[in-house]
């Protein structure tokens, strides 16, 4: 599959994407697949030993850069960098930090204030970081880390189960999700915590 190509509902690569790729052999998108999972449990590695485990530390910009920046910056020379361009999804990129930090201030007062039990605040919360769409790409991916942190150092509550077959390949479980995210986007969440129930996740 080309590099080119990609399920529904992800970022599309373009040309000056690719350019940023760390590996010159790279030419298909199952490749490049293998090359990103490996990063990516390397950035969980780091992860697991980050001694930024304060509200304030995890929620801001920096902890937000460089979380994409360690599951993805083996691979693209841009990860932990905001876009520059406009997609057909995310927001303008003259409004990713202001709206990305507006979030981070949102999380606080949640969490602070208990504003949602523990599955509709992930919900909200992995559903925001993928509206604004801060990265070129890894959006999903990065969100769904991010979340899980949040859940686990915050709420000391254990990270969710996404998916039980890969998100970030296309199936019916894939389409479920992308669903679920664009009817939050019109402000209706229910889809998508019901789809985080049926994987046998609880409040």
């Amino acid at each position: 599959m080309s590099l080119f190509v990609e399920p529904e509902g992800a970022t599309q690569l373009n040309a000056d994407d690719v350019a940023g790729l760390k590996f010159d052999h790279i030419t298909t998108r199952e490749e490049l697949n293998e090359l990103e999972n490996a990063n990516i449990l390397q950035g969980l590695s780091w992860l697991s030993t980050t001694p930024k485990t304060s509200m304030d530390d995890i929620l801001s910009m920096a902890f937000v850069e460089e979380l994409h920046q360690r599951l993805l910056g083996d691979v693209w020379e841009w990860a932990g960098s905001y876009r520059h361009r406009e997609l057909n999804i995310g927001v303008d990129p003259l409004n990713i930090r202001p709206d990305l930090y507006n979030l981070l201030e949102d999380i606080k007062c949640w969490i602070e204030f208990e504003h949602y039990d523990s599955l509709e605040l992930s919900a909200r919360i992995q559903h925001r970081l993928v509206k604004i769409h801060p990265f070129p790409n890894g959006n999903g991916r990065h969100s769904r880390v991010m979340t899980d942190y949040i859940r686990m150092v915050l709420l000391k509550q254990k990270p969710l189960v996404w998916s039980n077959t890969d998100l970030d390949k296309q199936s019916q479980e894939r389409g479920e999700y992308i669903a679920s995210l664009r009817q939050a986007d019109a402000g209706d969440y229910a889809p998508l915590i019901q789809y985080l129930q049926a994987k046998g996740n609880v409040t």
